[in-house]
């Protein structure tokens, strides 16, 4: 199959028709009623041999669009380093970890392209990094666009959360250095109350994205479903298969956390990585 450049005019006008139909989209999805279905759709149980060959398939995925999924996936380091000088400049260092993993909390909806070119390869269909934004013309954008917005919200809540966390145990002052802070967090019981606390809701901030954000997203992708059907087969997915999928977010949580590092450079593979394999996890879940 042969592709040509498109004229930039001509890319940006279609651009704009897939945005007004995006935002007619997001108009529906917000104005879904209660008497639209919600029943869950069927799911599968799955074990941990599921979530090995998930991540197999996802690894094949990367290999295959390696150059495309790199090029989508250089705004993440970029973002992370962005936020990170902002928090150093603006006094609002204990907020770098949750910064760091709330990554987590948006993830399901940053790797929207990267579930739609697997979704492409899996059909047969020509891909490359262009198609990502193949979303944007979506009939469910709207819907996904709802829902990401959701994720954003929490992610939102959980940095105030988290700045909330620190200000009851080390009070209003702002630490004077990262250096500072870390040896007071690991040396001082207020720093261990820190760390005990905040890892706790944090946990409850990432099971509930798990629950509502990890099969929803794919699903709204894949079939035609309401919002609220998405959810809930999302939710019903996790409640099926407990064991695996607290594994699968251990796997998420881990990998994103490796990410970071050095400078979240390590997210320009790992994201692609694990939205590859997230799109072949939904294709087992979900009947």
């Amino acid at each position: 199959m042969t592709t040509t450049i498109r004229n930039p005019i001509e890319w940006g006008l279609d651009q704009l028709r897939l945005a007004g139909r995006a935002v007619e989209s997001a108009g529906h999805a917000i104005g879904e009623t209660q008497e639209q279905r919600l029943a869950p759709l069927a799911v599968r149980r799955i074990g941990t041999a599921d979530l090995a060959d998930a991540l197999a398939k996802g690894l094949d995925d990367f290999h295959a669009w390696r150059t495309d999924v790199v090029f989508l996936c250089v705004v993440y380091p970029v973002l992370g380093l962005v936020l990170g000088r902002l928090a150093f400049g603006h006094g609002m260092v204990p907020l770098l970890f949750p910064l760091a993993s709330g990554f987590a909390l948006v993830g399901p909806f940053a790797a929207v392209g990267l579930y739609e070119m697997s979704r492409r390869r899996e059909r047969g269909d020509h891909s490359a990094w262009p198609n990502a934004f193949g979303v944007v013309g979506s009939p469910a954008f709207g819907k996904i666009a709802v829902l990401g917005l959701l994720l954003v919200a929490i992610f939102l809540l959980w940095l105030a959360v988290a700045q909330a966390i620190y200000f009851a145990t080390f009070g209003l002052k702002p630490p004077p250095s990262l250096s500072h802070f870390i040896g007071e967090v690991f040396t001082t019981g207020a720093g261990w109350a820190l760390i005990l606390v905040g890892v706790g809701v944090g946990f409850l901030f990432a099971a509930l994205v798990l629950a509502i954000g990890t099969v929803s997203f794919p699903l709204l992708l894949d079939r035609d479903v309401t919002l609220g059907q998405a959810v809930w087969t999302s939710v019903g997915a996790v409640v099926a298969n407990p064991v695996p999928m607290a594994l699968w977010g251990l796997i998420v949580a881990g990998g994103l956390a490796i990410g970071t590092i050095p400078l979240f450079l390590g997210l320009i593979i790992v994201m692609p990585v694990l939205g590859h394999a997230t799109w072949h996890l939904y294709r087992k879940l979900v009947v």
